[in-house]
């Protein structure tokens, strides 16, 4: 199945929901002042933050869903030339570096490899980074930048194997069809250590929920690094390199670094004296309903509910409170789909009297990890993992 979005149609698209858009080109890439609903190819109405490279966040009701609908799932592409087709019967695969043989895998030969199945939390390195205080420059996600998803594809191992890596192998460098506009810009190149990429569970995914995946989400086919920001999941992937040294290219180093130390942390306003790649997702949980400042009645029958997940350790709870932390509850776990899956919370409530109410929810992983009270911070607003809280009335 070839997919074949021309770029006249996603500037029409685009056009119809900013102001900016001018026929034929793109608006220009700076964060929408205010949050408004735009509709991309293939996509339902998402939050846009920019237009040029698209970053368009997922509205939080979509995560009533145990698995996210594709048409819902965020966007974050980090160049502005976005592929918007792709004819399979061109596109290759391409294998190689310091390998055996190099290889030039059509998708039919991806799909003649094992196939693979399983659900895993895709979410942004900087899903969160709005709350973060002080601010952040950078895109000001919410909660929104994320999704849970089935993925299915070949495991990037036995790619690797059938290309035959040789002795000496430190890293393998991914890069995919988007491109800068400008010579002068780093291409958008990634990298996983040669232990990491052989994984059983790292996959290159050719379906999202059972279909291809979406173009904005990186058809044909993508990397999947299960319990890891989605930084290191590389969109329209077309070339895969074993390497003999470190790779520290712009968006491995500088780029997407954390703090060298147990929390990922410094001082606010502060710069951490070492740093290292960004990796393994924090534990999180995300009250979806009721919402901020929603208004509810005295002696009504609530359902607070909400999803966690963590770093690929899955959920061994999640406790809710409703007077701002002085008292907790344990909530009830939804459906399990595996370790690297988020799972649903609910907690009935029926709030006795009128007035302001504090909901709150904290989740703990299978090995303790859980989530901190006061938020920690780094200077590029990665690891949001503070327990949140919502204000509603009773009335």
């Amino acid at each position: 199945m070839d997919k074949w979005l021309t770029r006249r149609f996603f500037l029409k698209t685009v056009g119809v929901f900013t102001a900016t858009a001018a026929i034929g080109s793109w608006p220009a890439n700076i964060f929408a002042d205010e949050k408004k609903l735009v509709r991309f190819p293939e996509k339902t109405d998402l939050i846009l933050l920019t237009s040029r490279p698209p970053q368009l966040e997922t509205p939080l009701h979509y995560f009533k869903e145990l698995l996210t609908p594709n048409e819902a799932l965020f966007v974050r592409w980090h160049l502005a030339n976005i592929p918007t087709s792709v004819d399979l019967s061109q596109w290759r695969l391409n294998i190689g570096g310091n390998t055996d043989r190099e290889l030039h895998m059509s998708m039919d030969d991806l799909k003649k490899l094992d196939k693979v199945s399983y659900t895993a939390v895709i979410q942004c390195s900087g899903n969160g980074r709005s709350f973060f205080e002080p601010s952040i420059p950078g895109g000001q996600w919410e909660n929104g930048a994320m999704g849970n998803v089935t993925w299915t594809g070949a495991r990037l191992k036995d790619i690797l194997n059938a290309a035959g890596i040789k002795a000496g192998s430190v890293d393998v460098a991914f890069n995919g069809l988007d491109s800068a506009p400008l010579p002068t810009l780093a291409d958008f190149v990634k990298s996983l250590p040669v232990d990491k990429a052989v994984e059983d569970d790292i996959i290159v995914a050719y379906e999202m929920n059972g279909a291809p995946l979406t173009m904005l989400n990186g058809f044909p086919a993508r990397l999947i690094v299960p319990g890891w920001y989605a930084t290191y999941w590389m969109k329209a992937l077309t070339d895969i390199k074993v390497l003999t040294q470190t790779f520290e290219e712009f968006w491995m180093k500088p780029a997407y670094r954390i703090p060298d130390n147990a929390c990922g942390c410094v001082e606010p306003g502060t710069a951490p004296k070492k740093t290292v790649p960004i990796n393994r997702m924090t534990t999180r949980s995300v009250i979806v309903t009721p919402t901020q400042g929603s208004g509810l009645k005295a002696k009504n029958p609530v359902e607070v509910m909400g999803v966690a997940f963590s770093g690929g350790y899955g959920i061994k709870d999640v406790v809710v409170s409703v007077d701002g932390g002085k008292t907790w509850n344990t909530a009830r776990l939804g459906r399990d789909l595996g370790k690297y899956s988020w799972v649903q919370w609910f907690h009935s409530w029926r709030p006795e009297k009128p007035g302001k109410y504090t909901v709150m929810a904290k989740a703990t992983n299978s090995i303790g990890e859980s989530q901190p009270f006061d938020s920690l911070w780094n200077p590029s607003g990665y690891l949001w993992n503070k327990i949140e809280k919502i204000e509603v009335n009773v009335i």
